[in-house]
Formats: structure tokens, sequence, C-alpha cells
């Protein structure tokens, strides 16, 4: 066991630089922490982008206002499963609901969580398809009519003012649901901004940059699952919605940009005692997430390639492949960005003299094979709704088959 602990010691003490207390060797919060407001980010985001169609009337969005709404769900499902693994023990979840502790914002995060599954994304998907449920209700037959007569809840009225009334409840909780959607993914940012003792990630900026990068991820989240979906049905693709898409994702990525930008020269602007090792540490152990794979390829590459291909004048085909590469690289910026923000905040001691590193483990509860398998079950789970509940619009045009060689 001493040998075994020597050869540790002997291991990573060459990667630790400077002066760091004893107990800052191993960081405490894990790839966990990474995932969970990466998922969360993505649930805000595609909420908020339904609503747009919902409540703002952006009709063009109507092929992705169901699916956004349906992926929110499957991602939700899976958003406190990165907490609970980090716990050890996934029994001590159900204390913030027995115990509340409404002091604590980690604590709250279960009330929060509940009232957003429950209160409105799982309201708003029923009332908008219950039209549907009840004709399926009717029309289908085996273990799938007893479910989807479960379904219905007994409310089987098809006349023109119960789903006017539908209509106007589903409106009313998709407005209630917007500043739900801010609160839920908000709240993450206002846990690190509020933490003092760190200068890494005490800033007030840090709620509003969490917000805008969750609207980012959500918006490039549905044009991917859009593109991807379509294809595999062998449809043909809506370019209004995907240009509106793009459009959309741009704007917000600009914003989020620039508020990045903006609490990096405050924070070089002040120039606090931390900045000399802030400052190493990125150019050190951050220079590859922070540097190479946020800022240039998940943002100024992207962000490039989009206003490309909204703005400029390019056949579908080319405007297409930039939309879905770049959408792809924003999922990586977004990934690195939370990355830089939990893990980057441990790097770094508190006697602001030395940095240690993060090493992450393949297998476990907190390892590299568990982190995919959380990132692929959402879309497992989105793949099943989606057979239970088609977003597709019926009148979709059939992807055009290519001409018989000559």
């Amino acid at each position: 066991m001493f040998i075994s602990l020597l050869q540790i010691l002997t291991s990573e003490l060459p990667k630790i630089t400077g002066y760091i207390y004893p107990n800052e060797y191993e960081l405490h919060w894990s790839i966990m922490i990474v995932v969970y407001p990466y998922l969360t980010g993505l649930v805000a985001g595609a909420f908020i982008l339904a609503s747009l169609e919902r409540v703002f009337n952006v009709k063009v969005l109507q092929p992705v206002y169901r699916l956004s709404l349906l992926s929110a769900l499957a991602f939700l499902l899976i958003a406190p499963l990165p907490l609970v693994l980090h716990l050890g023990h996934p029994e001590r979840a159900l204390e913030m609901f027995l115990t509340p502790h409404t002091k604590s914002a980690m604590a709250m995060f279960g009330f929060v969580y509940a009232w957003y599954l429950l209160a409105v994304l799982l309201l708003e998907i029923w009332f908008d398809y219950r039209k549907d449920i009840v004709t399926w209700s009717r029309e289908k037959t085996g273990p799938l009519k007893y479910f989807y007569t479960a379904l219905t809840l007994g409310a089987t009225d098809l006349s023109e003012k119960a789903l006017a009334f539908d209509d106007k409840i589903g409106r009313t909780i998709t407005i209630i649901g917007i500043p739900s959607a801010f609160l839920l993914h908000g709240y993450v940012g206002f846990i690190f901004g509020s933490v003092k003792a760190n200068p890494w990630w005490s800033s007030v900026l840090m709620p509003i940059v969490f917000l805008f990068s969750a609207i980012v991820s959500g918006i490039a989240l549905m044009l991917l699952v859009y593109m991807v979906t379509t294809m595999f049905r062998w449809k043909a693709m809506n370019m209004l919605c995907l240009n509106k898409l793009g459009e959309f994702l741009f704007y917000a990525m600009l914003v989020d940009f620039s508020l990045e930008l903006l609490d990096f020269t405050q924070r070089l602007y002040e120039s606090e005692e931390s900045i000399a090792i802030l400052s190493q540490m990125i150019t050190n152990r951050l220079f590859v997430s922070l540097i190479i794979s946020q800022i240039l390829l998940g943002t100024l590459v992207p962000m490039t390639a989009i206003a490309m291909a909204r703005f400029g004048k390019l056949p579908n085909e080319l405007r297409r492949m930039l939309y879905f590469i770049s959408a792809l690289l924003v999922q990586v910026g977004i990934f690195s960005t939370r990355w830089n923000v939990v893990i980057g905040g441990q790097l770094f001691s508190k006697s602001l003299r030395g940095l240690t590193v993060y090493k992450m483990q393949l297998f476990g509860l907190e390892g590299l094979f568990m982190t995919i398998a959380l990132l692929v079950l959402p879309l497992i789970i989105l793949y099943v709704l989606t057979r239970l509940f088609p977003p597709w619009d019926p009148n979709e045009k059939r992807r055009p088959t290519a001409p018989p060689a000559s």
C-alpha cells in the first residue's frame, strides 16, 4: 500500500506547480458536475426555442416545436442523474424533499426540478398532444390502446371549445415556463457566481452567461436533432426553418460571446491579486479547453460559418453542411465552457500560488464511460418518445431521390 501511494505521488507531483494545500490535491467536483449544467442547459434552451413558436408566433419554427418539447423532456429526465451519481449514496437525494433547506441553492434544486418537470413540461406536452392521444386511444389496438387510453385521463372531449381551451392553457403554461426555464439553469450559474472565495467563479455575470450559453446549446441541439431525424426519415428539410434556427443561433452566440468578453475584460481591468495565478492557469492548464476548444473551435469558427450560411448566397446543400458542422462545434464549445468553469475553478490553490491537476477515470460512477452513457441516454429516450408521440408534420414532403445516371 505504501509503495502504491508513493508511485501515485511521484507520478502526479511533477504536474503540480507552486504551493497548494494538501486537501486541494484531489478535486472534489468531478466530470459529473460538468455534465449536470450541460444537460440542464440543453433543457432550458430547447424549451425557450419552443416558446418562440408558441408565445411569440414565430410560425416558421413550427417543424421543431413539438420536437423541442420532447427533447427538453428527454434531457430533463436524465439531468439529475449526474448529481445522484456524485452523491455516492443516491438515497440521500430524497433528503432535499424530506428536510428542505431554503437557504441552500443546491438543496432547492429538487423543488425547481419537480416544478419544471411536473407543472410545466409534462403539462404543456399533455395539453398539446391531448387531441392526438384521444385519437390514438380510439385507433390503436393492443397494449398501445390501453396506454393512450390511460394518458387521456378521462378527458376525451374533442369539441372546438375543448380544443380552444387546450390551446389557451398550453399557451399560459408556456408563458409560465419561460421564467421557469431561466430559473432552472440560471440558478446553476448563481451557485458558482455566489462563491466569493473563488475568484474564478465569483462574478455577477455568471448566471447570465450560463443562461445565454444554455440558449445557444439548446438551439444548436434542436438544429442537429431536426436535421438528423429528417434525414433518417427521408423527408425534405424545411430551409426556412433551418435558416431561422441558424439566425437565432448566431444572435444568441453573439450575445453570449459578448457577455463572456465583458466578464473577462472586467476581471482584467480589476487586476486583483488572483490575476497572476488565473493567467497562469489559462495559459497552462486550460489553454486547450479554453482558448482552442471553447473560443476558437466552439465560438469563432461556428459563428463565422453560420454567418456565411445564413447571410451569404450559398447553395442549400452547402448551407445544411455548414449548419450541421457549426452546431456540432457549438456543442463542443458549450461543454468546454462547463468544463472550464467547474474544473478550472478547482485547479488553483486558495493560496493563489499553485496549480493542481484533474485526472479523469475511465470506469466507475464518475468515469469517462459513465459520462458518455449519460450523454447518449437522453437521445435513446428521445427516440422512444418520438415513437410514442410523433412530433412530425403529416404534410411533410418526401426528400426527392437522385435522378438516375444517364
